[in-house]
């Protein structure tokens, strides 16, 4: 073993630019939670200014216990790149793909990835969590329908 190991998470993989809006809004959110109470306070800002209160508070809890759940039961320690950074590490990587696919539905594959990085028993619990987060996520990035498609058409079509 070499002392790159310890670090293997943290390799840069990509790029944050080339993730779609739920995968870099994962990411995002991943690294604005670890860097301090700040950080932590404009995430559920945005949260709940994006989603509407409730919303927001519920869409930020199943990020929290997801968050909790990877940290307590990892099988070794998540590794991140710095808020600004625009390279996108290994772990970084692996939890947003987590993310969009259990937001996607596809529970199985998330499963699978869940359990390279979690013991088997906590997976499953995460798979849904991380369902949620995502679905929030996916609400975040639909931008509102302008004004005139919210106001109702006087033409009948039909």
């Amino acid at each position: 073993m070499t002392g790159g190991h310890t670090l293997r998470g943290g390799m840069p993989v990509g790029y944050l630019a080339d993730l779609g809006a739920v995968e870099a809004g994962a990411v995002l959110c991943l690294r604005l939670w670890c860097d301090g109470p700040e950080a932590k306070a404009l995430l559920r800002n945005e949260f709940a200014r994006a989603l509407e209160t409730p919303a927001g508070r519920r869409a930020l809890r199943s990020f929290e216990t997801l968050f909790e759940l990877w940290i307590r039961h990892a099988r070794r320690p998540l590794m991140r790149h710095a808020v600004g950074c625009k390279c996108l590490g290994g772990d970084e990587a692996c939890f947003a793909n987590f993310v969009a696919v259990a937001s996607a539905g596809d529970r199985e594959d998330a499963l699978i990835i869940a359990t390279t990085v979690v013991r088997a028993d906590v997976a499953a619990l995460m798979v849904s969590l991380a369902g949620d987060f995502g679905l929030a996520l996916r609400r975040m990035a639909i931008p509102p329908a302008p004004e005139e498609a919210r106001r109702p058409t006087e033409e009948t079509l039909h």
